[in-house]
């Protein structure tokens, strides 16, 4: 019963192997062919090598040999007559190597009764011998046109060859070509079965993980198919139920955190203050200044709870949107005018270029990162400097740059930017140190939203980039 209900990694093993295999065997297919083609064509040109050089050989040898008889037949010289007889041997040993590579016999025939006819004008008793000297010129001659003859054979037995290894390798590449596009048919063919199979099963799977991912915990998930996909629909309502608690639990310790530290911290601070105002009475010099280094540290700690905890409601809000049409140059004209004191304070121009087209987002929660981002180029641009603002679009996509004057990103701090309490290197020597959540809660905010929000490289000062998308 396992086997007629395949799991997905059963159907996904089968089809890598079925496709694998189909594949498999035409490389494997070829490879050999394309050995073969290989071999051949060497052993082709090897051969076309030594049968040109063979005829080259012999043509070579007929002209020593005609030297040698003519010069044996004038001076009567046996060493002379010994090398045409030499000569005569090794041009006899290349045309039988030519005759084995397909050289017609009538053509060797021919060339061996010349050369007899040759020996026997050589051999001829008539006197004087210089009488029988223009007719074994004459004998070198036709010799030496049929040594052309064998040459021209010789180039057309290459021929021939080389015409029957391309007609093997046209062949060769026409089975290949059927094997190849047989072996990617029935590799889509399977594809698309098994995609229809798995299709339906994997949607529902993605429009759950969707579903958790956008927090609608409220939904339970029950997910027909294959056992091993109903398995992950059921480890997916687990996590479903899981994450509901997770969300109540982390809700509880905010609160618990908010009342339980926040009082006490705050008792704390009093007291630290009063001690401080000398109402306990005078301190000396070493006790103020413990007294200033406790109202230092409560300071900070205070902040760093409040940003903690404002940080984990923005991670949560965050997954709860509430979109509308919204114009986006208005939304950052809004929060450019919300820090308009800090601007005047510091004599910062703040310039706004460009328009972008409405756009359906939560306007409270995108002001607050464009927010974010314009303090942070407040804190950091030095004073009587300039924070560019550039709205643009194009087809799909929404831009904002923020663009500041300041001591912009330590090289090593560019990949840490994003992430919550993390504080850079180069810090505004006359601000307050920050508390690290303000370009996290930017990066949750435009997450949510579908967006991007990244660090660009400029000479000078921070730039930072939102990308949303949008549809028109």
């Amino acid at each position: 019963m396992r086997w007629l209900r395949p799991s997905f990694p059963q159907l996904l093993l089968a089809a890598f192997l079925l496709i694998g295999l189909l594949l498999g065997a035409t490389a494997v297919r070829a490879l050999f062919s394309l050995e073969s083609l290989m071999a051949q064509s060497r052993a082709s040109a090897a051969q076309a090598v030594e049968l040109t050089s063979a005829a080259q050989s012999l043509s070579e040898r007929s002209l020593a040999m005609e030297r040698a008889a003519r010069q044996s037949l004038v001076l009567r010289d046996a060493q002379l007559r010994q090398q045409f007889d030499e000569g005569a041997r090794q041009a006899q040993d290349i045309l039988r190597r030519l005759e084995d590579n397909d050289l017609p016999a009538e053509t060797a025939r021919s060339w061996r009764d010349q050369l007899d006819r040759i020996t026997a004008n050589l051999d001829s008793p008539v006197e004087p011998a210089i009488d029988q000297d223009p007719l074994v010129a004459q004998s070198f001659r036709d010799m030496d046109l049929l040594n052309r003859t064998v040459a021209q054979q010789v180039q057309a037995i290459m021929a021939d060859r080389n015409t029957a290894l391309q007609d093997r390798l046209d062949l060769s590449r026409r089975q290949l070509a059927i094997q190849v596009t047989g072996s990617i048919l029935l590799a889509a063919a399977m594809a698309i079965g098994f995609g229809v199979w798995l299709a339906r099963p994997l949607r529902r799977l993605e429009k759950a993980i969707v579903g958790l991912g956008q927090n609608r915990l409220s939904e339970s998930i029950d997910i027909p198919g294959p056992p091993d996909i109903q398995r992950v629909g059921q480890q997916l309502e687990w996590l479903r139920l899981r994450l509901t608690e997770l969300d109540e639990d982390k809700a509880r310790f905010l609160r618990h955190i908010s009342h339980e530290l926040k009082t006490p911290l705050a008792s704390l601070h009093e007291g630290v203050a009063v001690l401080g105002d000398g109402v306990a009475g005078p301190l000396n010099e070493n006790q103020a200044e413990v007294v200033r280094i406790l109202r230092h540290n409560t300071h900070h700690l205070q902040e760093q709870i409040e940003a903690l905890l404002q940080f984990n409601a923005a991670a949560f809000e965050a997954r709860q949107l509430k979109r509308k049409t919204t114009e986006l140059r208005a939304l950052v004209d809004d929060q450019i005018e919300a820090l308009r004191l800090r601007w005047q304070s510091r004599h910062i121009q703040v310039r706004v270029a460009g328009e972008a087209p409405p756009m359906l987002l939560d306007p409270d929660k995108m002001g607050s990162a464009i927010g974010n981002l314009l303090l942070n180029a407040a804190r950091f641009a030095p004073n009587g400097s300039r924070v560019e603002v550039a709205l643009g679009h194009s087809p799909g996509l929404v831009q904002i740059d923020v663009v500041d004057q300041g001591p912009g990103v330590d090289e090593q701090d560019r990949a840490y930017v994003f992430e919550p309490f993390y504080r850079g290197r180069r810090q505004p020597e006359d601000a307050v140190r920050g508390t690290g959540v303000g370009l996290s809660i930017v990066h949750e905010y435009i997450q949510a939203h579908g967006g991007r929000v990244q660090l660009l490289d400029t000479e000078r000062g921070a730039h930072f980039r939102i990308e949303l998308p949008h549809v028109a």
